[in-house]
């Protein structure tokens, strides 16, 4: 089946926030100290729409999964204990959750790899993430898709693992 990987718009906050609220509360099922803290929450939704950072995967008008992109800006990544692939320009994404109803049909990866083709597409061969310790599914999706581990990042007092992926030119 084809989802169409796009621009989440205002009409979508409703539909991400039940994503994330409930992959929050798998997060706390699961053990997971990643996300119990009051983050994200429908106001950082709300930026992300707001800055034309959030990005949805869709099945029609139902919105299925949830990231938000950013192009060479995240200032944690900066100082990060340990070392990047690269120097160069790169696309981080953060807040990846795939909705209840969806879950198992291997939609993170494919969301990563809508991810990989934005990257491509403004010519950036670079793609960043970082997880909390305990998040073993994206942990391994990072496996999955050849993620190499850098180092550790800080966000709110806490510790995160980085990722990068170098990407390769479709030329």
């Amino acid at each position: 089946m084809k989802y169409i990987f796009r621009q989440a718009n205002s009409e979508d906050s409703a539909q991400i926030w039940s994503i994330l609220e409930k992959a929050i509360q798998r997060r706390k099922e699961e053990g997971s100290e990643q996300w119990q803290d009051g983050y994200p929450n429908p106001s950082v939704i709300k930026s992300d729409i707001e800055d034309q950072h959030g990005y949805v995967l869709a099945d029609n008008d139902t919105v299925i999964a949830y990231c938000a992109l950013l192009v060479n800006d995240e200032p944690a990544y900066a100082d990060i204990k340990g070392k990047w692939l690269t120097n160069g320009d790169f696309v981080v994404y953060h807040r990846v959750a795939v909705s209840e109803d969806y879950l198992g049909k291997g939609l993170a990866v494919q969301l990563l790899q809508c991810i990989e083709d934005f990257a491509r597409e403004k010519n950036i061969y670079s793609v960043k993430a970082d997880t909390n310790f305990d998040n073993a599914g994206m942990l391994r999706i990072f496996e999955k898709l050849g993620y190499v581990y850098c180092g550790e990042v800080y966000f709110r007092g806490g510790s995160r693992k980085a990722f990068e992926k170098k990407l390769v030119s479709e030329d």
